[in-house]
C-alpha cells in the first residue's frame, strides 16, 4: 500500500555519499548546538509558568520526570542519527521504519516543534527587551507594538519578527558560521545560569519550598494535573519545552564530519549537561521565590524578577542576566530555524514538499530558500500569537515526534537486525516502551484546548498530504 511504502536503508546510506552539504561539525560543536538550543525559554520562562500553574515549588521533580522521558528518546534517537546520517531527523526514521505516512506526520509534527519553538522563544525575546530597555532606564517598546492581537492591546508583536529575521541571515550564510556564532553565545548564557545558581544558593528561604506540591485546597488549581503528586507530571509537560533542542542536533547529521561516532555524544552529551543545570537552577529559582508570584506579578521575566526581589544587593546580577537570557534566546532560535529548514530540505528532496525547499545557495552550500519561507512562516506566528499557546503546541509536537522514534527503533531491530550500528539503544524493547509511556503521559497531561488545537494542525498536514504529498513523493513517481 502507497501509504506505508518505505525508503530502504541502502538508498538512505546511498544518498548520504552524494551529500550536498558542507561537513564542518565535530562532537564539540554538536554539544554546543544541542545547549544552545535547549537552555532558553524553556528555563527562563516555562520553570516558573509550570510551577506556577501546576508543579509548585516541586517543578524540579517535574524536570526529572521531563528529563527520564527525554533519556528514553535520547538513547533512540541517538541508534537512528548514527545509523542514517541524514538531515530530517524523526522524520527520516519513520520514513524508514513505518513509511511514508508516519514519516508525514512526524514531518509535519516537527514544524509545530521546530517552527512554532523559534516562535514561542522569539516572543520571549521580545519580553526580555522589554525589560532589558525598563532596567538601563530607557522606554520600552509599545505594547501594542510587543504583544500578539491575542493579548489585550496587542497589534504585533515586532520586536519578535526582528530577531527571525536577523538570524535567518545568519543561517542564510553557512551553517560554520552559526556554528561559530552559538558557541560564542553558549558560552554566555551558561556562564550566568552558573552565576544565578551559585549566588543565588545563598538567598534560598526554605519556607519557599514548603509545602514541595501545590495542595488540592490551593485556589485556581482545581484540575487533576493543576495540584499534587498529578501536577509534578503536568508541570513536566510545562518544562518539557525547555529540554527540545537535543533532538535538533540530529537534523545536522547530513553536515557533520563524523556523525557515527559524534552524534550520540552532541545527543546524550548535550542532554546531561543542560539536564544537571536545570534541577539546580529551578531548585534556587522557586527556593529565592514564592511559586505564587510567578502565576501574578513574575509572570513575564521571572528570573529577573526573583533577582530583584529575593537577592538584595545583586541588582547588577539582574541586568546580566537579561542579557544573557537575550543572547541565550538568539542561540535557541538559531538552532530551531536550522533544524526546521533541514527538516524541510529532506522532505523536498523526497518529493513531499516542493522542491525549492530543497535549492542549495551555490556559494554558501545552504538551503537558502527554505530559510527565507521559513522566516515569514514563524515571523507570523511571532508576531500573532501569545506565547502560552506556541510553547504548548511545540511541546506536542516534539513529545509526538519522540513516541514514533521509540516506536521505530524497536522496528527497525525487527526490519534490520544485521544493519551495522555504530551506536545501539540498550534495553530494546524496554528503553523504547518507557520512552512512549513517559511522553505519552505528558501528552495526556496537556489541557483540551491545546490538544485539540494540535489535531486540527494534523488534520490541515493530512489534506496536503493527499492533496500534493502522495502524488508527488518520489517513491511514487520514481524519482
Amino acid at each position: 500500500m502507497s501509504l506505508t511504502r518505505r525508503k530502504s536503508l541502502e538508498s538512505l546510506l546511498e544518498r548520504a555519499k552524494h551529500n550536498e552539504l558542507k561537513r564542518t561539525l565535530t562532537a564539540k560543536g554538536l554539544v554546543a548546538l544541542g545547549i544552545g538550543a535547549i537552555i532558553g525559554a524553556g528555563l527562563f520562562v516555562r520553570t516558573a509558568a509550570a510551577s506556577a500553574d501546576a508543579a509548585g515549588s516541586g517543578v524540579v521533580l517535574s524536570f526529572l520526570i521531563g528529563a527520564i522521558g527525554c533519556v528514553f528518546a535520547g538513547l533512540c534517537y541517538s541508534e537512528f542519527a548514527a545509523m542514517i546520517p541524514i538531515a530530517g531527523s524523526a522524520y527520516t526514521y519513520a520514513y524508514t521504519t513505518m513509511g511514508e505516512l508516519v514519516a508525514w506526520v512526524i514531518g509535519w509534527a516537527l514544524i509545530l516543534e521546530y517552527a512554532l519553538g523559534a516562535a514561542t522563544v522569539s516572543i520571549s525575546w521580545s519580553e526580555y527587551v522589554n525589560k532589558l530597555l525598563v532596567q538601563l532606564g530607557m522606554n520600552p517598546v509599545p505594547p501594542q507594538w510587543s504583544h500578539s492581537p491575542m493579548e489585550p492591546g496587542g497589534i504585533m508583536n515586532v520586536p519578535a519578527v526582528i530577531i527571525l529575521l536577523l538570524l535567518s541571515a545568519v543561517l542564510i550564510k553557512g551553517t560554520q558560521e552559526s556554528a561559530r556564532l552559538n558557541a560564542v553565545i553558549v558560552t554566555i548564557k551558561v556562564a550566568i545560569v552558573i552565576i544565578f545558581i551559585v549566588v543565588g544558593w545563598g538567598f534560598i528561604n526554605p519556607a519557599n519550598h514548603t509545602p514541595l506540591l501545590i495542595p488540592a485546597t490551593e485556589p485556581g488549581h482545581a484540575g487533576m494535573f493543576h495540584h499534587g503528586g498529578w501536577g509534578l507530571l503536568g508541570g513536566a509537560g510545562t518544562v518539557f519545552f525547555a529540554f527540545i533542542g537535543f533532538d535538533a542536533v540530529s537534523t545536522a547529521a547530513q553536515e557533520t564530519v563524523n556523525p557515527g561516532r559524534d552524534m550520540p555524544r552532541g545527543i546524550l552529551g548535550s542532554l546531561a549537561i543542560c539536564t544537571l543545570l536545570y534541577i539546580l537552577f529551578s531548585w534556587v529559582l522557586t527556593g529565592v521565590a514564592s511559586w505564587r508570584e510567578f502565576g501574578t506579578v513574575g509572570k513575564e521575566a521571572s528570573v529577573t524578577y526573583a533577582i530583584e526581589h529575593g537577592m538584595p544587593g545583586y541588582e547588577w546580577l539582574a541586568i546580566c542576566v537579561t542579557v544573557a537570557i537575550l543572547f541565550g534566546f538568539s542561540s535557541v532560535i538559531l538552532v530551531m530555524l536550522l533544524g526546521q529548514s533541514r527538516v524541510f530540505y529532506t522532505m523536498s528532496e523526497d518529493g513531499l514538499l516542493p522542491k525549492l525547499f530543497c535549492d542549495v545557495h551555490p556559494k554558501f552550500r545552504t538551503p537558502y530558500k527554505a530559510n527565507i519561507l521559513l522566516f515569514f512562516f514563524v515571523g507570523a506566528f511571532a508576531a500573532f500569537l501569545p506565547e502560552s499557546l506556541a510553547g504548548d503546541l511545540t511541546s506536542i509536537g516534539t513529545l509526538l515526534a519522540f513516541v514514533l522514534v521509540c516506536i521505530g527503533v524497536i522496528i527497525m531491530r525487527k526490519l534490520q537486525p544485521n544493519a551495522n550500528r555504530p551506536f545501539r539503544t540498550p534495553l530494546v524493547p524496554l528503553v523504547p516502551i518507557l520512552g512512549v509511556l513517559v511522553c505519552g503521559g505528558m501528552i495526556i497531561s496537556r489541557d483540551a484546548q491545546t490538544q485539540l488545537t494540535a489535531l486540527g494542525w494534523m488534520v490541515i498536514g493530512f489534506v496536503i498530504y493527499f492533496v500534493y504529498g502522495k502524488t508527488h513523493s518520489k517513491l511514487n513517481t520514481g524519482g
